[in-house]
């Protein structure tokens, strides 16, 4: 079956020489690299490069070994990933895998790391499921998973005497999404007192709208419409024009990549919670990457450049601690592993292997001259600060 899949292959030493050596340590990227996913695969991809470059502090070696790329692209499909990290592991000799973008696509491709018997590192997925009941133990995750996303913004904007009420697309990203932010919503003594669903294709919000407004607009204190969409649709600029702050309502959401954060400038003043947002962590690899980033493409780095720089140092780190690219003792290097990212310290859970991180309380702020909505930073809620659910049975 793989045979007959055409992969897209690129092999990018990153070392002296142009071309792979039986001892290189050989590290795959399965991504989206074609497909509706493509500008956060180069993100990933770019963000990969930069980290074992600062991580080797240029050396491009790791445990005496030149470190290799092993491009394949998946198109965000899932039997070509499927296809792709068979070959990698098989025919190339893969030490190590990350990958990839779609979410669909990394959950094709968890059992083909237990095949092998073989780490695949996911970066950037979300869907819980891939460190819940989908997951193995040769499955470590640096990207965050959908719950962290929920119970971050939950505790941004949750505290005694706010009322909040839902809109999410009416599938399994909306509802696991509105799920995880209803429990952690919870724990903040804020009051959940609506929840509504719109089919994903959805472009008049005008009814979903009115019900949100009727359900908050008589309660007391402050008023938050939390909306949790992907993709098309934009249902925040569909309420904005409703008017909402005549009955004193607010809008939320979670952060967004830079082209996307344009949309957020005619909402100054929201709030929410982001993964990543290059002016916020204050650590030196976080300059190092704002600084580089500029310099090379004249632009800041971006979430998933952010996300890919993570994983490179994550692998780094373990195959130093391990002393090995054997995945026996890879799995026991890097159950509890520590190490640093653009967002300042990452650790793998032991239970689950998803890494625990900081999250970004954020107000947006409208500058004329910056292209999107500056995410100014309210508060850094820390690993401690979330308490982000174990969901595999382990």
């Amino acid at each position: 079956m793989r045979r007959s899949l055409i992969i897209a292959t690129t092999i990018l030493a990153l070392g002296a020489g142009t071309s792979a050596q039986a001892d290189d340590l050989k590290v795959a990227l399965i991504y989206g690299k074609t497909g509706p996913l493509e500008a956060y695969a180069k993100q990933t991809e770019t963000g990969l490069k930069m980290g074992f470059e600062y991580a080797t502090k240029g050396t491009m070696t790791l445990d005496g070994r030149k470190i290799v790329i092993i491009t394949k692209d998946d198109q965000g499909k899932p039997d070509l990933a499927k296809a792709a990290l068979a070959e990698a592991y098989q025919d190339d000799k893969a030490d190590i895998a990350i990958g990839t973008t779609s979410s669909a696509a990394a959950l094709a491709i968890l059992p083909v790391a237990e095949e092998n018997k073989k780490i695949l590192i996911v970066e950037p997925a979300v869907a819980d499921q891939i460190t819940g009941e989908k997951w193995n133990r040769y499955i470590f995750r640096t990207a965050r998973n959908s719950s962290q996303d929920a119970i971050s913004n939950a505790v941004a904007i949750g505290k005694q005497g706010v009322t909040v009420a839902t809109l999410a697309q009416d599938y399994a990203f909306g509802r696991d999404g509105v799920a995880a932010f209803k429990d952690a919503l919870a724990k903040t003594g804020a009051t959940l007192a609506a929840e509504e669903y719109a089919p994903t294709n959805t472009t008049d919000f005008t009814a979903v709208g009115q019900r949100l407004f009727d359900a908050l607009k008589d309660k007391p204190g402050r008023k938050v419409i939390w909306v949790i969409w992907a993709g098309a649709g934009n249902p925040l600029a569909k309420l904005q024009d409703m008017d909402p702050k005549r009955y004193g309502i607010e809008l939320s959401t979670g952060g967004n990549i830079l082209p996307a954060l344009a949309a957020y400038k005619g909402l100054p003043g929201m709030e929410g919670a982001t993964y990543y947002y290059y002016e916020i962590p204050k650590n030196p690899v976080n300059d190092w990457l704002v600084a580089e980033h500029q310099k090379r493409f004249n632009a800041p780095p971006d979430f998933f450049t952010a996300g890919g720089f993570a994983a490179a140092m994550s692998v780094v780190a373990a195959v130093t601690k391990a002393k090995s690219t054997d995945s026996e003792k890879l799995i026991t290097a890097m159950e509890g592993l520590e190490f640093d990212t653009p967002k300042g310290k990452m650790v793998f859970r032991k239970e689950d292997h998803q890494a625990l991180q900081s999250m970004y309380h954020f107000k947006v702020k409208v500058d004329p001259n910056v292209a999107w909505a500056v995410l100014e930073p309210v508060r850094e809620l820390k690993i401690e600060d979330m308490d982000v659910p174990i969901k595999n049975k382990r």
